[in-house]
This record gives structure tokens, sequence and C-alpha cells, in this order.
């Protein structure tokens, strides 16, 4: 069954988030993850803490975690650190 990796964030540094989301676009390739969606929320019903969301696909939950604990996507993860401000999800 294909798991989600959800991605909720605010931009801190646009120059930094945009140097981010390249590298992390190719992390994700190793592990056939890849974006459902990715942008501004429109909010529904209650509050969103964070304005910006991304859903990422991946074959399954073992891949979504391998991913996120890979070398590559760990190498960037300063870089994310200074570009936003997030929360991730696995579903």
């Amino acid at each position: 069954m294909s798991s989600l990796v959800v991605v909720d964030l605010t931009p801190t540094d646009k120059t930094k988030i945009a140097e981010y989301s390249a590298l992390a676009a190719e992390t994700l390739v190793p592990f056939n993850g890849r974006f459902l969606a990715k942008g501004p929320v429109e909010v529904l019903h209650g509050e969103a803490p964070h304005p910006i969301k991304a859903v990422i696909e991946f074959p399954d939950a073992e891949s979504a975690r391998n991913w996120y604990n890979s070398e590559a996507y760990q190498a960037i993860v300063p870089l994310r650190n200074t570009g936003m401000q997030s929360q991730f999800h696995l579903i």
C-alpha cells in the first residue's frame, strides 16, 4: 500500500527554500517518491498553523522512512531548517 509524507511548512528564507526544494526532489528518486501536490493551503475548516503543504507519495512506509533517514536527505536538513519551519507526517 502506498504511503504519504505530508509536509506542513512556513517559509522563512525564500532563497534557502528554493535551493532545498531542488535538492530534496533529487533525493526522492532512489526511493520512488514523487510529489503529488505542493502549494498554499485553502482552509475549509479549522486552522492551519502553516500556510503551505506538500504531499509526497512513496510505494510503502518503509520507502518513506528510508528516504527521510537517508544520508542524502539528512545532508540537506540543515538547509531545510534555515529555509522553513516545518512538520513532517507519515501516513
